[in-house]
């Protein structure tokens, strides 16, 4: 199982989505520290501790949409991983974007997964489960 001090990030702007997420992790069962920002600055202040309390320890996992305000998720990838202390957490992104242009943004910027999020709950909750699964076998 997973290692219940280690936080996750999720970096969401969309209520309902922040809501669902949870919902799926009561669902499976994670007791992880879940953190939420609503931007990708938020995000950047919590795990650098400026402007905001820092994760500590960091976060093992991040969850990433890209159609954030004020820094895109694509903008957000690129500060992480242009930063020696942060370029090595594990980012999936989980967005409401197919389009092809984003996903090879992503991947540009070594993320570890790329999901559409699904629009049932039922499926939302086996995504989280498979990420979950991914993450602590690896």
């Amino acid at each position: 199982m997973l290692d219940s001090d280690i936080g996750i990030l999720l970096i969401e702007d969309d209520r309902v989505d922040i809501m669902t997420v949870q919902r799926a992790f009561r669902k499976n069962n994670v007791g992880n520290p879940l953190y939420i920002a609503r931007t990708g600055v938020e995000a950047l202040g919590m795990l650098k501790g400026v402007g905001h309390e820092k994760i500590n320890p960091p976060p093992g996992l991040i969850l990433l949409d890209l159609n954030l305000p004020r820094m895109s998720g694509i903008e957000f990838l690129e500060k992480m991983r242009s930063d020696p202390e942060l370029r090595k957490i594990r980012i999936i992104v989980l967005t409401s974007s197919n389009e092809p242009r984003d996903r090879e943004a992503a991947f540009k910027y070594e993320v570890d997964d790329y999901i559409v999020k699904p629009h049932s709950f039922e499926e939302f909750n086996r995504v989280i489960a498979t990420v979950l699964a991914f993450w602590e076998n690896d």
